[in-house]
């Protein structure tokens, strides 16, 4: 078979995978394509469209080398034999499982797409997180075809954003699911073929696609409740005195439980583990296990309640009013080392500071273009100067564990505050006592 590759889709997952793949395979030609053209455009652009550390490197050493953006969606169907699915999937806001279930729309154009216009056969790959059996109905989409035979395989991306590049590279494992049939193997090796370039053999697992597909739905699921356990756990360490960071590495070094998704925030944001918990909500109810769609939605209302939880505190330690005063927010991309502001807990929690009428400024290193795409029309201050958001300041609200703010001088912060100056660090980064000896009033998260 062939090796050029194709991905339908120029988001977080296509644009940084086929960067990868590009990279670890010259001899391949790989194809980026998106009807979106100004997205395109940036991709072709020396301002890329995702920040990820290391990924421009990446593309500027593959681009048009064997790595290509284009807007020709039909021209990279007919030249790939390998097509990846990269298309958003965003959780259903109409219709039937509205709130919960995946809206499959553009995943369903880009198959009808790719059965219109190949010109053979092809290896289709699911790359979006798909609800269990969508491979079901792409074949079945994609075998409308009068002439050409397509094998679905499923390859979830297992990507934590903020270190792309280097999951990528060294992946824990990479999963593809298929058809047991003849032309199922055949598709799993062609697949395996490019991944073995520069992944371990023994870290490429096959399964049949519905387990691949679930895999992914769990693997989130699981990470997103010991982040909403966690946070169940900080708010009585508040109440009883106990310190959650001690919890915590108490939990961590059991071998049973293990140290990673065990620090105490705002909870859970980005694009995947609401979506799929919802997803997974879904999934159980549509086969009548209301028991296990309510264990897993009770993870989404401990993520919703811990960012409820930072709002009330914040009100209750400015003496329970906010009305007029000025909140700077740190950090608004959900997580450290991304510009990306989907789901991100600082929304939700901006909003609901908005509610009690505190004037916000909002800082950030990377997420203040889709900051303010977020909170267009509301009377929000945006500051690219973490010192210029600080000054007037009743209190400073740590968001996102950007590595930059400890390197700030806090000292030179809290003189430009009102006094007295809040600081919450729901993230955790400070040492206490070092900011209360500057003269700050501390709150975390966790902490007595």
């Amino acid at each position: 078979m062939a090796g050029d590759i194709a991905c339908i889709g120029a988001g977080y997952i296509g644009g940084p995978t086929m960067a990868v793949i590009a990279k670890m395979c010259p001899e391949r030609q790989v194809w980026v394509v998106d009807c979106d053209e100004a997205k395109i455009a940036a991709w072709n652009s020396e301002e890329l469209p995702v920040y990820e550390p290391g990924l421009k490197e990446v593309v500027l050493a593959c681009r048009g080398r064997n790595l290509f953006f284009s807007t020709d969606i039909a021209g990279a169907i007919r030249r790939c034999d390998l097509i990846f699915v990269g298309v958003n999937t965003p959780t259903k806001t109409f219709g039937e499982g509205a709130g919960y279930a995946s809206d499959l729309q553009f995943w369903e154009a880009a198959a009808r797409t790719i059965a219109a216009e190949a010109n053979g056969d092809k290896v289709v790959i699911e790359k979006s997180t798909l609800p269990v059996r969508t491979a079901d109905a792409m074949a079945a989409v994609l075998h409308t075809h009068p002439e050409h035979t397509f094998t679905v395989l499923s390859n979830p991306e297992f990507l934590a954003e903020g270190s792309a590049i280097e999951d990528l590279l060294h992946p824990d494992r990479v999963l593809i699911g298929g058809p047991e049939t003849p032309a199922g193997r055949a598709a799993v090796a062609a697949l395996t073929e490019v991944y073995a370039a520069w992944v371990p053999r023994e870290r490429i697992l096959t399964t049949n696609v519905w387990s691949s597909e679930l895999s992914k739905l769990a693997a989130n699921a699981m990470l997103a409740q010991r982040i909403s356990s966690i946070n169940a756990f900080s708010a009585l360490c508040e109440v009883t005195g106990a310190d959650v960071d001690e919890v915590a590495n108490v939990l961590g070094m059991d071998r049973r439980i293990g140290p990673h998704f065990l620090k105490a925030g705002p909870g859970f944001g980005g694009s995947c583990f609401k979506k799929d918990v919802l997803s997974l909500v879904y999934l159980c109810r549509q086969f009548g296990l209301t028991e296990c769609a309510d264990y897993w939605e009770g993870v989404i209302r401990m993520n919703e309640r811990q960012q409820r939880r930072i709002v009330e505190r914040t009100v209750h330690a400015l003496f329970n009013t906010l009305s007029g005063k000025r909140l700077a927010l740190f950090g608004f991309a959900f997580k450290a080392n991304t510009g990306d502001t989907r789901e991100t807990p600082a929304l939700a929690i901006a909003r609901r500071l908005l509610e009690e009428r505190a004037q916000l400024v909002i800082t950030d290193p990377r997420a203040l273009p889709n900051a303010r795409r977020d909170l267009a029309g509301e009377a929000v201050d945006f500051c690219e100067d973490p010192y210029r958001a600080a000054e007037g300041a009743d209190a400073i609200l740590i968001l996102t564990e950007w590595a930059e703010y400890r390197a700030l001088d806090w000292a030179r912060i809290y003189r430009a505050m009102r006094k007295p100056a809040l600081l919450f660090d729901t993230r955790n980064l400070f040492d206490q006592a070092a900011l209360k000896a500057l003269g700050f009033r501390v709150l975390a998260v966790g902490k007595p």
